[in-house]
């Protein structure tokens, strides 16, 4: 009895250095990258690095259990494999947010600026209303006019004295 019982009391197992902070920054990553869709996944980069942060101390740790599997729990062991599958996952969707936002952010950026680039252009060359079909319709619907300039400023001038007098 007395060989079982310190056999019993020399499994002193300590944790591997990844076994908390992995885990949580593999969760931290999936929640922060899930909920950055909200923000067209522009915030998605954080959580991607955090995941990477965490994939390579979940590598670290389980190496470290690799070359002295007696000094660390087996329960450690499996809780950093956990969040090492949990690491990988983050880095897939992060990257796939990424990928997605910036290909929206080019695909926006080349619609914006090659039609804004258009309106420049047909402002600088005063091209802009030749071609419109409503500004030619009404300017040649202008041009039937048979009065002159002055008659109409002279009309409108005595319009308006006419309505003085009558006050």
């Amino acid at each position: 009895m007395g060989k079982l019982e310190g056999a019993f009391f020399n499994m002193n197992y300590n944790k591997l250095s990844a076994d908390p902070l992995a885990m949580i920054l593999g969760i931290l990553a999936l929640v922060i990258g899930i909920a950055s869709c909200c923000c067209y996944g522009l915030t998605a980069i954080i959580p991607l690095a955090m995941a990477i942060i965490g994939l390579v101390t979940a590598n670290k740790s389980l190496r470290e259990f690799g070359e002295n599997p007696e000094a660390y729990s087996p329960q450690s062991r499996s809780n950093v494999n956990t969040a090492k599958i949990i690491n990988i996952i983050a880095i897939v969707i992060n990257g796939l947010i990424v990928l997605m936002a910036a290909c929206v952010l080019i695909f926006y950026g080349t619609m914006l600026s090659s039609g804004m680039l258009d309106e420049f252009k047909d402002f600088e060359n005063d091209s802009y209303y030749e071609d419109d079909d409503y500004y030619n319709s009404e300017v040649e619907s202008d041009s039937t006019d048979t009065r002159e300039d002055d008659e109409y400023f002279i009309e409108e001038e005595m319009d308006s004295v006419n309505i003085n007098e009558m006050q």
